[in-house]
């Protein structure tokens, strides 16, 4: 008996392109910062004057023409690179909606406002009072960060954990490159151990406090409250929080995970991964420097960024 024989034609599958917007945070800032947009984009003129009124100062006049130390402010730092990132994406992509969002520490907010979870004007004055928190926070209990190069996370974490006294994995930014948070006399113990170790560098940051650390508690409760007062939204898109690396879409729990990130570890190398498995194949840096670029490459050689 013939059977005709039925040819089934396949159509090549389709490659989707996915784009993930990241976002700086503390430590990228620079004198002359956003002044181009502000003197060229009609919209960038308008945010920024916004911003000047919101903060009560002309943060603008800093960004545009202070000094290194003017910008190392922590009061000025953290609304300085926030409004660099939020305004430069807002005016460079117009319309165009990201596939996810990411940003590392304070970059968070700048995450949550372009994924419309917060509004710029709420984003604005929950980083300010963050700064202002943090800044307290620091003066009222002196402690530090120090980066760890060429070690394996396993192994910090394990040497963190045998110190009698408070230092702990606060940032998680690439393979190889993890930055540890604590008391200054933890440190100073932490990295003498971690070079023993093998680490090619353990040296401490010239930061003003452990950020990311159980010491961030009194300023985690203070931002408790501002965050709690503050309407969050449904995002467009996916956000991916610092505290557990995934993919967030409520607006309850994306609340919940940026009061707890002053005090959680941020997990950038895991956010990345995830972020990637879930299909983003083109990663966006926007804010001042490149720094993120540079890491989402040692994470992952084959994804684009820009």
């Amino acid at each position: 008996m013939y059977v005709p024989i039925k040819f089934v034609y396949l159509q090549p599958k389709k490659k989707y392109y996915m784009k993930a917007f990241v976002f700086p945070g503390q430590g990228a800032q620079f004198t002359g910062m956003g002044k181009d947009l502000y003197e060229s984009n009609e919209l960038a003129h308008n945010m920024f004057e916004l911003a000047n009124d919101i903060l009560g100062f002309r943060i603008t006049d800093i960004m545009f023409n202070g000094t290194d130390e003017d910008l190392r402010k922590t009061n000025v730092t953290q609304p300085a690179v926030f409004l660099h990132s939020v305004i430069s994406c807002l005016t460079n992509c117009g319309d165009i909606v990201p596939d996810m969002t990411a940003g590392h520490s304070l970059g968070e907010f700048s995450a949550l406002v372009v994924a419309k979870a917060l509004s710029f004007d709420d984003g604005l004055r929950l980083v300010s009072k963050r700064a202002m928190a943090m800044q307290k926070c620091c003066e009222s209990n002196p402690s530090t960060m120090a980066a760890v190069l060429g070690l394996e996370d396993v192994l910090v974490e394990e040497i963190c954990a045998k110190i009698n006294g408070v230092v702990v994995p606060a940032n998680y930014n690439c393979p190889g490159q993890l930055v540890i948070s604590g008391t200054s006399e933890a440190i100073d113990e932490a990295c003498a151990l971690l070079k023993e170790a093998g680490a090619k560098r353990a040296i401490k940051l010239p930061v003003g406090g452990a950020f990311h650390s159980p010491l961030m508690e009194p300023a985690r409760k203070e931002l408790e409250v501002a965050i709690a007062a503050t309407q969050y939204n449904v995002p467009v898109c996916p956000v991916y929080q610092n505290v557990d690396a995934k993919p967030h879409l409520s607006a309850e729990e994306l609340k919940t995970n940026s009061i707890a990130q002053l005090t959680s570890p941020v997990r950038w190398t895991k956010s990345v991964q995830n972020m990637i498995a879930d299909g983003a194949t083109e990663f966006m840096e926007f804010g001042p420097g490149q720094v993120l670029r540079g890491l989402i490459h040692k994470i992952d050689k084959n994804v684009t960024t820009n």
